[in-house]
């Protein structure tokens, strides 16, 4: 073996490195709880240099989830400022200065009353970008509201359940990290079309309950309600029961619907067929006299996408 063929074998044996596409980008989060500063971890995973002002009391998370915030604050500097004190937006402005995207989660009342709102930053430190992370576009951003009323506002509650999680702050988390990314972009793009002048930062709003709204589009086309193919309706994307816990199958496209029916006993599996209840009752009887075991093994070899679970 040749010395470059050794080192081609080894690189292809070195797990891919992520692309760093925010690299060299400077994040300042005034953001508290979770929305936030999940957006500031995504940010952080891709490249940039990311910096958290906390209030003396520090974050909330930081008492009632420590495990959660530790793990969100990894790779994050950390600085405590009073803003309410001359110090602390003292402070505040000499970091704002070496700063390329200020994230915030507060109402725009407040961030007025900080000195912070669009306005008053551009004013001041025209190159920074601003992404605010608030509960709804328009006024209903200055209405209080949380992850679960904006879940159940868009039909993602169910009965007295609380949600599996907390969609609507991970997707605004999600929305407001893409905003960043969009910020460093057109700043980039400023830079190529004007050279030689100073980029201008841009505002840059993403709203938790357009994040829940988004997310429960399948819902309103009708995917998951009852009579979607992913739903209920389609015998091959449904949950079951087995001898010793659950089946998640996911067996959807075609190809997947007929390796289940074949290792079932069913001869037929076009979409007819996946949608009639004898379908599913016939699944189901089979599926409840497996095991846990028995599925994983057939999963596998018979490339049936499928997951079990305990009871």
């Amino acid at each position: 073996m040749t010395t470059l063929q050794s080192t081609a074998l080894a690189l292809s044996k070195r797990p891919a490195r992520a692309p760093k596409p925010l690299k060299g980008v400077r994040v300042l989060s005034l953001s508290l709880n979770l929305p936030g500063p999940a957006a500031l971890m995504r940010c952080r995973d891709m490249g940039a240099t990311c910096t958290k002002l906390e209030p003396p009391g520090g974050d909330p998370m930081r008492s009632y989830e420590p495990q959660a915030y530790d793990t969100l604050m990894q790779g994050i500097r950390l600085k405590t400022l009073d803003l309410k004190t001359e110090q602390g937006q003292a402070a505040l402005h000499k970091q704002l200065a070496q700063t390329d995207v200020l994230l915030t989660s507060f109402r725009p009342s407040a961030l007025h009353k900080l000195g912070l709102g669009w306005r008053e930053l551009y004013c001041r430190h025209p190159h920074i970008s601003l992404v605010q992370i608030v509960g709804a576009p328009g006024q209903g951003a200055e209405v209080a509201g949380h992850d679960l009323t904006y879940q159940a506002e868009q039909g993602l509650v169910a009965g007295l359940h609380l949600p599996a999680s907390l969609m609507a702050d991970m997707g605004g988390a999600l929305m407001a990290s893409e905003a960043v990314l969009q910020a460093a972009l057109l700043r980039a793009q400023s830079l190529i079309k004007h050279p030689g002048k100073p980029a201008k930062g841009v505002q840059l709003t993403v709203a938790l309950s357009e994040a829940a709204r988004w997310l429960a589009l399948p819902r309103a086309w009708g995917l998951t309600a009852p009579k979607g193919a992913v739903g209920g309706a389609h015998a091959g994307y449904q949950m079951y029961a087995c001898k010793n816990g659950r089946v998640a199958v996911a067996a959807l496209e075609p190809h997947f619907a007929q390796r289940l029916c074949l290792a079932s006993g069913l001869s037929k599996s076009d979409m007819r067929t996946m949608l009639l209840p004898a379908t599913r009752a016939h699944l189901a009887a089979w599926m409840a006299g497996k095991t846990r075991s028995q599925l994983d093994k057939l999963a596998a070899a018979q490339d049936i996408p499928l997951m079990t679970l305990p009871a």
